[in-house]
């Protein structure tokens, strides 16, 4: 998830809603790093995970919900500021390859703001299609260099 308006605000927000829906999560460090693909106000993201027995449709329509619930406007510009963004990058070791819903996500391995915090949380995990696990993808990756801070969110 990550947010770059209002961000401690949003994502507090956001939590407090996918606590109340699926239990407890497991997050990762948040990080703050620049905006990719438009000049805006930097991004605070992180990593979460918790348990379901829902299927993906229905997690992935949560996770937009709860994106509304925080303001969010699907405006059509792809590259935009966003008071949430949710986004569903594995579900277990499952692969899905609909034209308009893949997992896992490509951008896991494209972004160092999402393979950085998701190795940090599942790095035992195998990534269903590299067949190797998130630690493994994340220590060989090119993207280390991307900057990102720690950021400490006490909630």
């Amino acid at each position: 998830m990550g947010s770059n308006v209002q961000p401690e605000h949003y994502i507090a927000m956001a939590l407090r809603a996918l606590e109340q829906h699926y239990g407890p999560l497991r997050r990762s460090t948040a990080y703050r790093n620049a905006a990719v693909g438009f000049d805006g106000d930097d991004f605070l993201n992180l990593v979460i995970a918790f348990d379901t027995s829902e299927d993906v449709q229905s997690v992935s329509a949560t996770l937009a919900r709860i994106e509304q619930q925080c303001g969010r406007e699907r405006s059509g510009i792809r590259f935009a500021p966003r008071t949430m963004d949710c986004d569903l990058l594995m579900y277990g070791s499952r692969v899905f390859n609909d034209p308009d819903f893949r997992l896992p996500r490509a951008e896991i391995l494209q972004h160092a703001f999402i393979l950085r915090p998701l190795a940090e949380l599942a790095g035992n995990v195998v990534h269903p299609v590299e067949k190797r696990s998130l630690a493994d993808l994340w220590r060989d990756s090119a993207l280390q260099d991307h900057a990102m801070q720690p950021v400490d969110l006490r909630w």
